[in-house]
């Protein structure tokens, strides 16, 4: 996507902005979407949206199948990135995106954030580089929607 709003979602992971390895915008805001926050989650952004996390049964679902593959020796990443396809994970989270009145509020108050100019890093724990992660999907979602509403 290109256009004004194109640069104003991007993603990163709390390891990243741990140790320097993401610098974010002083205009951006650090928008954690995770269900479950630890507290070193919680220091590390500006504010959690829990209904942009996975639904608790999906992560649920992911954990028992990564444990699963991980006891028959597979390693952690695979094992993680399998379980994610045997859940069907990505139709399951944008089903969710789509179905949760909560999520999609969420998502609602995001666009509307973009459109008046604020910058937004989306935030969870995964590193996309080794392992799939819902915000991938959820930043994929924000982009179409807003190339849907014609600011592209």
């Amino acid at each position: 996507m290109t256009g004004p709003d194109s640069a104003r979602i991007r993603d990163t992971y709390l390891a990243a902005l741990q140790h320097d390895l993401f610098d974010p915008q002083p205009d951006e805001t650090l928008v954690g979407v995770v269900r479950r926050p630890t507290r070193w989650f919680a220091g590390a952004v500006d504010e959690n949206v829990p209904a942009l996390g996975p639904p608790a049964d999906l992560l649920d679902a992911v954990k028992d199948e990564e444990e699963t593959l991980k006891m028959r020796g597979i390693c952690d990443e695979e094992a993680h990135n399998a379980a994610w396809d045997a859940v069907d994970f990505d139709a399951r989270y944008r089903a969710h995106l789509r179905e949760s009145p909560e999520a999609s509020e969420a998502m609602d108050d995001l666009l509307r954030r973009v459109h008046d100019g604020e910058g937004l890093v989306l935030v969870c724990f995964e590193n996309t580089e080794k392992k799939h992660c819902h915000r991938t999907i959820l930043r994929a979602e924000l982009d179409r929607r807003l190339a849907d509403d014609g600011t592209s």
